[in-house]
């Protein structure tokens, strides 16, 4: 966003980055490691963009290039034969709680990944009504918990729901305020970045991450994102996964 403003980006433009990097506290498993790789995006939008209507929009247009990429990888090997449905539910996570309030988080996304298999979850940070607890954490001086969300798909391989892009309209000054106490923490008003914006210094943005690794998998139909990327194991999951004929970069 920060970037967005200095080289003077106009509405409808924007930027994205090839990330690399080490998170040294990731719980590895299927779908975790140490090693990340994803694209990040940031668009500059106008204010009277900053709603669900245009999220929406922008999420169907991602999803269109993920199977539009399918299409051509499906073209280039038959053999692979990835389906991916096209059309997105969208269900926000206090409808979803609503509907499965016996399940945790996870078990909810699996469940309705199960039912409708191309997902896009909305308003992730705030409390839920049920639980007093949110589905997921979400910092609270990134992404509007109004207008954000994650797309998720069914994976038949693990029979779960399968994250491939976290994603939102940023915070504006009211949503940025708001979040901030309901978090705890107004102290960071304060700080730079947030001051800037809190004084209408920076631009309006959506933007989010698209997992490399995660998409790979998800096209190559491969059970541990190992199989994908070259990372540090512990001998454990070595272990576990050479016994299940799984063998890890």
């Amino acid at each position: 966003r920060l970037a967005l403003k200095r080289y003077q980006f106009h509405p409808g433009k924007g930027l994205f980055t090839d990330m690399n990097a080490i998170r040294r506290d990731e719980v590895v498993d299927n779908l975790h490691s140490i090693y990340v790789d994803q694209w990040d995006w940031e668009k500059v939008i106008l204010r009277e963009d900053r709603t669900e209507s245009y999220l929406r929009q922008t999420v169907r247009a991602i999803m269109g290039a993920v199977c539009e990429t399918n299409d051509a990888l499906d073209i280039a090997f038959p053999s692979l034969h990835t389906r991916i449905d096209r059309d997105v539910y969208f269900i926000s996570t206090q409808e979803l709680e609503d509907r499965f309030p016996d399940l945790t988080p996870k078990q909810r996304e699996d469940a309705i990944c199960r039912e409708h298999h191309t997902v896009f979850l909305m308003q992730i940070g705030g409390n839920l009504k049920r639980s007093g607890q949110p589905h997921d954490g979400r910092a609270p001086d990134y992404d509007d918990w109004k207008l954000n969300g994650d797309i998720i798909v069914y994976y038949p391989v693990l029979d779960i729901a399968l994250e491939l892009s976290s994603m939102g309209i940023r915070v504006d000054e009211d949503a940025l305020r708001r979040q901030l106490k309901e978090a705890g923490c107004e102290e960071r008003a304060e700080m730079d970045f947030q001051k800037a914006l809190l004084n209408g210094k920076l631009p309006y943005t959506v933007g989010g991450g698209i997992g490399q690794s995660r998409i790979c998998m998800f096209y190559l139909r491969k059970a541990h994102i190992g199989e994908v990327q070259s990372s540090i194991w512990p001998d454990d999951v070595l272990e576990e996964a050479a016994s299940r004929g799984v063998y890890l970069l």
